[in-house]
């Protein structure tokens, strides 16, 4: 794989997020600082309630940070933004529309002529394994496949930056392996910048070439590690002594903080006696 490029592609400066409650208020993120390089697969981990997803809809332009700035290329994002592409659990495709017919709508909203998306469309509807299934429409399509029809969607548009919101989290454990191999010859081909947020610290292992790892609740970094791991990658590099160092380090601090939010929760619900 060729060298990451060394330009800084998405930013967050002392990014916080606060949400009115009916009663008080709810502070989801404080203080994030973090810097993403082109071409970096970034993996965010943390405990349940984190902010991981808030995190992420911030970088999507979705809502709006309290205090601080994030910037794209050094851009300050205002609103949605078309230069980045997100990727939902949910598949989020058109039933009355086909394979094709999904993968194209971006292309055909920014006005690209029938035949050039088409030719994009097939692409990479080619590059996530479903050539073949071009005029199938989704209710004959397994949930891996749906996830797949989102991805080419998502990458036929060409966006600086993917967003990737627990993508696999609704899949058996065979389709999800199956995809997240698939997933690491996409970025391997494509070497797109990548945030991609998991509760599972294989998969992101496994995907990453560096992993945020995140405070319970008010949500801050409490980690920052390289995934050194050698591409290409499949599932044979569980068994590396290697990647069970890092699964350790990376547990013992995740571990840690699941204890923390518990601890939280139940002073905020304390039990009566």
């Amino acid at each position: 794989m060729e060298k990451l490029k060394t330009e800084t592609k998405i930013e967050l400066k002392n990014i916080s997020k606060v949400f009115p409650l009916a009663k008080g208020q709810l502070t989801a993120l404080k203080d994030i600082n973090l810097s993403i390089q082109d071409g970096q697969f970034v993996v965010i981990v943390g405990a349940s309630g984190c902010g991981k997803t808030t995190l992420l809809n911030l970088m999507a332009g979705f809502i709006k940070p309290t205090t601080g700035q994030i910037l794209l290329q050094g851009q300050a994002i205002q609103g949605v933004n078309p230069r980045c592409g997100m990727i939902f659990q949910q598949y989020a495709l058109f039933p009355w529309k086909t394979v094709s017919g999904n993968v194209e709508f971006g292309l055909k909203m920014k006005k690209i002529p029938k035949r050039e998306r088409q030719k994009i469309a097939g692409e990479h509807i080619e590059l996530v394994g479903l050539k073949g299934f071009e005029q199938s429409y989704p209710d004959a399509l397994s949930g891996g496949m749906k996830q797949r029809v989102s991805i080419a969607r998502a990458l036929a548009n060409d966006p600086e930056v993917m967003l990737f919101d627990e993508p696999f989290a609704a899949l058996d454990a065979m389709t999800r392996q199956v995809l997240q191999e698939q997933m690491i010859r996409i970025y391997e081909k494509q070497k797109k910048t990548i945030i991609f947020i998991t509760h599972s610290i294989d998969e992101a292992l496994l995907l990453s070439s560096r992993i945020v790892i995140m405070t319970a609740r008010p949500g801050r970094i409490a980690q920052d590690i390289v995934n050194d791991l050698p591409y290409p990658r499949d599932a044979s590099v569980q068994l590396s002594s290697r990647y069970l160092e890092l699964k350790r380090t990376i547990w013992d601090t995740v571990q840690a903080e699941v204890m923390l939010s518990m601890e939280n929760q139940n002073a905020a619900h304390p039990k009566l006696t």
